[in-house]
């Protein structure tokens, strides 16, 4: 098992919330993870932009790093955050859907600024194999991932045009 370190992150409780600014080190490739909003685009950097994947550290709210698990997030499949447009299928953010290979828990994330396009396109591919347990175990969750009909909505997304 691999451990992450963490660099400049702190953990403290002020008013609920917590700091989770600070590089780390990939769970999964080791590779170092630049968690500054400025490189990302978002605010609670939580996987890896090289191999997308995450560790399972929030628990309740993005950012609030109290989850005891700890596990590895696996990217699993791409979906869309509805943006309450109920007519238009293709509208909301692109997201990528995470499940901890410890505690089966799943996980939606904005995808992130300096995420690997190129990855996120083989995230899209793997996810139309997945197994049928995986398929029950997200629609519960009432995650819809993203099917092959939708390849050039999600080519759109990562690499802009019309």
């Amino acid at each position: 098992m691999t451990n992450i370190t963490f660099a400049q992150r702190t953990y403290t409780r002020s008013k609920g919330q917590q700091n989770t600014f600070g590089d780390f080190t990939c769970v999964h490739c080791g590779r170092l993870v630049q968690a500054h909003e400025l490189f990302s685009g978002v605010r609670n950097r939580n996987h890896c932009p090289h191999c997308l994947s995450s560790r399972h550290l929030d628990l309740y709210a993005a950012g609030d790093r109290l989850a005891a698990c700890k596990g590895r997030m696996q990217p699993a499949a791409l979906t869309l955050k509805h943006d309450g447009n109920k007519y238009r299928c293709d509208s909301g953010e692109l997201m990528l859907v995470h499940i901890c290979d410890d505690c089966g828990k799943l996980s939606i994330n904005r995808i992130a600024a300096d995420d690997d396009n190129e990855r996120l396109l083989q995230v899209f591919y793997a996810s139309q194999q997945l197994d049928s347990a995986t398929c029950a175990v997200l629609a519960r969750a009432g995650i819809t991932p993203l099917d092959a009909r939708q390849r050039e909505l999600v080519q759109r997304r990562l690499w802009g045009g019309k």
